[in-house]
């Protein structure tokens, strides 16, 4: 019978191990065979073993999804580790921008891209097997790497871009130290691609000790922000990061315009498993930590989940189901006994709204300037380089000007520019004189950027985004990347286009983009399907779940024509009946509960089909948030 809660084997005795803990522990620290079995080019694949323990050097193995019959066109994702989102000069930027034209260039119907991610990554697609350890060693040379950008590792440590500017606190730093701290250790990464070892950091440094079986899951940190608000003066925080949606989550506490402490959230996450008791969740006030005790205690944190997560499912190894099992309580006392000091945590601090740093930003530690670009989707791809086609896109978002040749461009005319990634798969243009903000825009115009097929972006349109999904990903169900586009641009066509609510779509339940802390999250669960998720909002402060009313399901597979069409009902809905024009839409989902909206969508014409077909409520913890 199967379980109607997680039931995580905690402290896995070792013969209940799963194959993924057993391709770890006999890889000797992520070495294994792939050092030969990259380099045997008799097959475009790679054994299972080697598959797996490659992800912990930022790489997948992946095939065309769009391509059918038995046989599958096998190539790889790579992705890059960038703490903090960089910064990128102009050198580094030209070295990422040539491997992608030259070594990721396998998409059948042309083009070449860079993608930007949620986690600040930039990842590579269409990368074949042959190109793929000249890839590997471009990517070092650069002083980035694509060590930790997958596997059960301490994957990229995200930190606010723009703080690295910032008086009062960089968050941007913090990521670095932590990233570097927290890096797997780099010999392996060095003798299986044969890189250049003056380009990785040695192993000498001060850095995590992991097992020879690395951590039962991925295991997410995030440092979020505070900045001054240049025309008040007054401090405000900023979670671009959306930390609490981490195992980790790290938030300054400010008293008296200086940062005293930090208040750290533990247990967040949002992928699931259908089929599984799982659940997305936000992380919990764990405790407050001073400057000089807080690497002591994110070591322990780490150190006592790698000991008592699951090893046997990996669908419940995450550190969340350890939280939920056990207790916050349980884990402080755990933590303790390990000696890290930290005093009770303040329930009620709040790490801010999900600032997105569009449009001009002052850089008060030098008096230059910086610029957030909207990168729809995070998608860098020219779009003249690919049909317009929707359908055939394989992966590249079009309609948005020559955004890919646009960013070296910028770095080339501009002296000592640099470029950062956001958490929202945009980009950040730092160290712009005042004197050049004009010149600045007018280039960025020169091709064809703020605009969609000619026309300027929407506020729904800016606040939205998505994952990869097909055909790239192997994990997805249906597109996602190719379907956010053109779902805006029929919400922008039906007169929503100037609603300040976001839209998140993933292709699937592991929920890439944190569809569910948005307004209105669609998550991929069959072939051109999604299932709807409400009670997040614009600012990323909450939550999001299924629509369910404790018995049934609704709404768990809209057919991808009917989606805008539930969202503009719901859009609609809200709009009639908030409190005031303040009341954001998530605010009023949760205020009328999903009761009513259930109610609404079964009374409406347009929508009250869709509601006759329901499952089984899903899993939901007990306080509803996770």
């Amino acid at each position: 019978m199967k379980p109607n809660r997680p039931e995580p084997l905690l402290q896995t005795p070792d013969d209940q191990i799963n194959k993924v803990e057993q391709y770890k522990l006999a890889s000797d620290y992520a070495r294994g065979q792939l050092h030969d079995h990259f380099r045997d080019l008799s097959d475009d694949a790679v054994a299972e073993e080697t598959e797996q323990v490659a992800k912990s050097h930022g790489i997948y193995l992946e095939y065309n999804r769009a391509k059918t019959g038995r046989e599958k066109d096998w190539m790889y994702m790579v992705r890059v580790s960038v703490p903090g989102g960089g910064s990128f000069n102009r050198k580094q930027w030209h070295i990422l921008n040539n491997a992608a034209d030259t070594l990721a260039n396998a998409n059948p119907h042309g083009g070449t891209s860079l993608r930007l991610t949620t986690r600040q990554n930039i990842q590579f697609h269409w990368v074949k097997k042959p190109q793929l350890i000249t890839l590997i060693q471009q990517i070092a040379s650069t002083g980035f790497f694509a060590l930790n950008g997958c596997g059960d590792n301490v994957r990229n440590v995200m930190g606010c871009p723009l703080s690295k500017f910032s008086k009062i606190y960089d968050a941007n730093a913090k990521a670095h130290e932590y990233g570097k701290y927290f890096q797997l250790p780099a010999a392996p990464h060095i003798q299986v691609f044969a890189i250049d070892p003056t380009f990785v950091r040695s192993d000498d440094q001060p850095q995590y000790d992991y097992s020879p079986r690395l951590l039962n899951r991925k295991f997410k940190i995030a440092f979020s922000a505070v900045h001054r608000d240049q025309q008040t003066g007054k401090l405000v925080y900023d979670n671009c990061v959306e930390c609490r949606t981490n195992e980790v989550g790290v938030c300054p506490i400010v008293e008296n315009d200086k940062v005293v402490a930090f208040q750290v959230y533990l247990g967040g996450g949002q992928g699931e498993k259908n089929g599984k008791p799982t659940f997305a969740a936000l992380g919990k006030p764990f405790g407050v930590f001073t400057e000089a005790d807080l690497m002591k205690g994110l070591h322990d944190i780490v150190k006592v989940h790698e000991e008592w997560g699951d090893r046997k499912n990996r669908h419940w190894a995450r550190l969340k189901y350890v939280v939920q099992k056990q207790g916050v309580d349980w884990y402080r006392d755990q933590v303790r006994d390990r000696g890290a000091q930290f005093d009770p945590p303040q329930p009620n601090h709040d790490p801010g709204p999900r600032m997105l740093h569009h449009g001009w930003s002052y850089q008060e530690t030098n008096g230059l300037w910086a610029y957030g670009a909207y990168i729809e989707c995070g998608r860098l791809v020219d779009s003249t380089d690919v049909n317009e086609d929707p359908k055939h896109l394989s992966g590249n978002v079009t309609g948005n000007g020559r955004l890919k040749t646009m960013v070296p461009a910028m770095l080339d005319a501009f002296n000592g520019v640099e470029v950062m990634v956001t958490p929202n798969q945009d980009l950040l243009f730092v160290n712009i004189p005042n004197e050049a903000k004009p010149d600045f825009e007018n280039k960025l115009a020169e091709f064809g950027y703020g605009k969609r097929k000619d026309k300027p972006y929407s506020r729904l349109r800016v606040l939205s985004g998505a994952c990869v999904g097909l055909p790239t990903c192997r994990l997805s169900y249906t597109d996602s990347e190719q379907f956010e586009p053109e779902l805006i641009d029929k919400l922008d066509a039906m007169g929503y286009g100037d609603m300040n609510e976001s839209i998140g779509i993933t292709g699937c339940e592991r929920q890439c983009f944190r569809p569910a802390t948005k307004t209105v999250g669609w998550i991929g669960q069959g072939p051109d399907m999604y299932a709807l998720k409400l009670g997040g909002s614009e600012s990323a402060r909450h939550q999001g779940q299924y629509l369910a009313d404790g018995d049934k399901w609704y709404l768990r597979q809209v057919p991808r024509d009917q989606v805008a069409i539930v969202t503009a009902v719901l859009f609609d809905f809200y709009k009639k009946n908030r409190s005031s024009e303040k009341e954001s839409m998530g605010a009023y989902h949760r205020r009328i509960g999903f009761h009513a909206i259930i109610d609404h969508l079964k009374e409406n014409t347009m929508t009250a089909p869709l509601m006759k077909k329901t499952k089984d409520a899903p899993y939901v913890p007990e306080n509803g948030e996770g």
